[in-house]
């Protein structure tokens, strides 16, 4: 890195001011140079310092020390054989063999009520046997490490709730509103923790991107390039106004240490999972009981009424909220509750973030026209199990080719194909083999695939996906909707009529 030496910024600064006045006389850049001058006369809102927000945020921030009883050895395993003489002197050492031993963990966390609530990660007190808190040194505050009872944990979103005991009421902090001013892409923010296990530390820079999604049904993260390292885990993102708007998370590295590419889970998502935990010691979300995918801008040609990619097509629909709503395969959900549906992930945390027994109004499109369906919310963690069980799907394959379609070689199911496949279907038509150079390759369809449903009409032989393609090419669409079953999942592809 080269540092601007004195010398240098007095002459750029001059070279701007020079730039300017030679701009004023210049055509067509009057609107540009007042610009500039406005922005020259304007205080930056860069902070002269962070040191009076660090101050007034740090009572509430909190170290967090996890140990677990661990049985295996701490001496030199595998260097002794088994039967050596010195066989019993190592286990000795070690107080036996296999003897437990305990093993601690660091990260971070922060109070949110004045009654000891305590808000982390639930990667960091995940199996823990122990948890003590340690508060920032202070006038008022514990000196000593607290012991912390779990409250609760939802490993969908890595939260966790602690509660601690003290004699008075204890420093904390709110959650802020992680999508308004404060939290946009390239506003001030700060962290705080303890990153590998040096004790309370403030690192500070900008919202790099909102809206990242890492692994997770819930994701919804903020992206930062405020230093997180190891033991930051769990600790508060605040915004200038000392809300906290995320909690930090993970890194990506290739070293396991900060490059600058943090990520903390928003307070949107946090602050309904921490109400929940604190209430009922679990998350109890909305759930509408479907299956969906995403609407792809190569499908739209293929559903009426459609006129750009959005929206959240329904592949399935058991026994549930959904079907007792009267949704049906083919369905695609366009607003839950008043909101756009832009995709299948919005989707899951609009109903996701919905209390159970919610009644929601859907507007779905169906066959080019849109209906309303009003929905009431089961709930995700007891019904979901039950409806969608994990099924898995033969994917061995051998050709037994009866007709070839759209790159596609086809046969009706049937008992031979059922126990060649693994089958869970009774009717449609088996893909035995795929054109390598079709579009059914490129959209990842496979041997062993059902096809059950084209132009969102059931088939269960070559003659009613015949049907269909003629139809579709009559009414001149360049593609046709397949409703395709791998196991128990289904899903949505439009293969090209060209193929």
């Amino acid at each position: 890195m080269t540092a601007l030496t004195p010398r240098t910024g007095m002459i750029s600064g001059l070279a701007l001011i020079a730039a300017l006045f030679a701009a004023q006389s210049m055509p067509g850049f009057a609107q540009t140079t007042e610009a500039v001058e406005a922005q020259l006369m304007t205080p930056m809102d860069r902070p002269a310092t962070f040191a009076d927000l660090a101050e007034q945020v740090s009572p509430s921030v909190v170290n967090i020390t996890t140990s677990t009883m661990v049985a295996e050895r701490t001496g030199p395993r595998g260097l002794v054989p088994e039967g050596s003489p010195f066989e019993d002197f190592f286990n000795d050492m070690q107080d036996g063999p296999g003897a437990p031993r305990r093993s601690s963990a660091l990260g971070s966390g922060f109070v949110i009520s004045a009654d000891g609530y305590i808000v982390t990660n639930n990667h960091v007190i995940e199996d823990a046997d122990e948890i003590e808190i340690e508060f920032f040194p202070g006038d008022g505050q514990p000196t000593e490490f607290l012991p912390a009872e779990l409250v609760g944990t939802d490993p969908n979103t890595d939260i966790a709730v602690l509660k601690v005991e003290f004699d008075s009421p204890l420093p904390y902090v709110e959650f802020g509103d992680s999508n308004a001013v404060g939290a946009r892409v390239g506003d001030w923010v700060m962290a705080m923790g303890n990153p590998l296990g040096q004790g309370f530390s403030v690192s500070a820079g900008i919202v790099s991107a909102r809206n990242r999604s890492l692994q997770g049904t819930y994701d919804d993260y903020i992206q930062t390039d405020a230093a997180i390292n190891r033991g930051n885990s769990g600790g508060p993102l605040f915004n200038m106004a000392g809300e906290v708007i995320g909690v930090n998370t993970a890194i990506l590295s290739p070293n396991g240490g900060s490059i600058g590419i943090g990520f903390a889970m928003s307070a949107a998502v946090v602050t309904d999972v921490v109400d929940q935990l604190r209430e009922f010691g679990e998350t109890r979300r909305g759930w509408l009981g479907v299956r969906i995918q995403d609407v792809t801008p190569d499908m739209v040609a293929a559903i009426d009424g459609l006129d750009r990619a959005r929206g959240a097509m329904v592949t399935d629909v058991p026994p549930g909220p959904a079907a007792d709503a009267g949704l049906e395969s083919g369905d695609v959900i366009l607003t839950f509750d008043g909101n756009d549906v832009p995709d299948t992930r919005e989707l899951v945390r609009m109903v996701g973030n919905s209390p159970v027994g919610k009644e929601a109004v859907m507007l779905v499109l169906r066959n080019g026209e849109e209906i309303e369906r009003t929905v009431t919310l089961g709930r995700r963690e007891t019904e979901e199990s039950i409806a969608f069980p994990d099924m898995t799907p033969d994917a061995d394959a051998e050709e037994d080719a009866e007709v070839e379609l759209m790159g596609l070689t086809l046969a009706p199911v049937d008992d031979t194909l059922t126990e060649e496949y693994g089958l869970e279907v009774e009717a449609g038509l088996v893909i035995t083999a795929i054109a390598p150079e079709s579009d059914a390759a490129t959209k990842g369809l496979v041997a062993g695939d059902v096809i059950t449903e084209a132009g969102q009409e059931d088939i269960a032989s070559v003659e009613d996906l015949q049907t269909q393609i003629d139809a579709a090419t009559e009414a001149g669409r360049t593609s046709l909707l397949l409703l395709v079953r791998r196991g128990g999942d289904p899903r949505f592809v439009a293969l090209s009529l060209d193929d």
